[in-house]
């Protein structure tokens, strides 16, 4: 399913101390030290992730993935897509960078999903309505801006 057409779920943005190309660096960085764990990898196989291991070229570039995603566009400085799909979703995280000031940087996570079926319609209410979604990308993008400072 194409990017463009998956529902919008969210955005969330934090002004960051740095310039654009240190935070692409922390943005990648991050990524890769959240999502590559074993425990993440365990979650990709339990929902049944299209990718469910790191790998691919590092920093992130188009082809990369991490457990749950894979990385479609990546325009150094300005926009990282990543996309996924397992049992119950398919989705999109877009990442866009933006030069503030000098030295200030401004980071935005959008989300989209779709939640097919009776289960994807539990798995939403479990990960949407819970707040859980909120909470993990607040300190996904928190950490990013603790690392690029």
């Amino acid at each position: 399913m194409p990017i463009a057409s998956l529902p919008y779920i969210d955005e969330h943005a934090t002004v960051i101390a740095a310039g654009v190309d240190d935070v692409w660096r922390s943005l990648g960085e991050t990524l890769d030290r959240s999502f590559s764990g074993p425990g993440m990898a365990g979650y990709a196989r339990l929902v049944g992730s299209a990718d469910c291991t790191a790998s691919g070229p590092r920093p992130l570039a188009e082809g990369s993935t991490l457990p749950g995603f894979r990385v479609v566009a990546a325009v150094p400085g300005r926009e990282l897509v990543l996309e996924g799909r397992h049992r119950f979703s398919s989705y999109a995280l877009i990442f866009r960078l933006e030069h503030v000031s000098p030295g200030r940087s401004r980071l935005r996570a959008e989300s989209r999903a779709v939640f097919p079926g009776l289960a994807g319609g539990i798995y939403r209410r479990l990960v949407i309505g819970t707040g859980g979604h909120v909470m993990g990308m607040r300190r996904l993008l928190s950490a990013i801006r603790r690392r690029s400072e």
